[in-house]
């Protein structure tokens, strides 16, 4: 099965509910498992995003925004990737006309368990 970004973008947004009064900003493209593919696409700015169970990955297609999440703001832009613990807080401001972006959700309900191999990044991080 293929799915395009254009045509996730065509969908969004979803219509209004009581939960998302403004229509929802992001649709499901594919399940598999635990693993969600969602796209996003949350127009110049969004209120604070629930926090969610699962670990999720933000993959920028295209566009620029600002992210807030684990207490800093960070800026995005194409080919970027920004990773959300489950149960963090977090928010997009400032974002482009065109900003969209890849969701990537995983694993257990509360995240995974932090790896017993750090990356060589943590230690360039840091």
């Amino acid at each position: 099965m293929t799915n395009t970004l254009a045509d996730a973008l065509k969908k969004l947004p979803l219509p209004a509910t009581t939960e998302w009064p403004e229509g929802r900003l992001d649709v499901e493209v594919l399940s598999h498992g635990t693993m969600t593919l969602e796209v996003f696409a949350p127009g110049k700015s969004e209120a604070t995003r629930k926090p969610h169970f699962q670990d999720r990955l933000y993959i920028v297609t295209r566009g620029q925004a600002v992210i807030h999440g684990e207490g800093k703001p960070n800026s995005l832009g194409a080919g970027d990737v920004f990773f959300v613990r489950a149960g963090s807080e977090h928010r997009f401001d400032d974002a482009s006309d065109d900003f969209a972006a890849w969701i990537v959700s995983w694993g257990p309900e509360g995240g995974e368990a932090p790896s017993p191999h750090p990356s060589v990044f943590a230690a360039i991080d840091a």
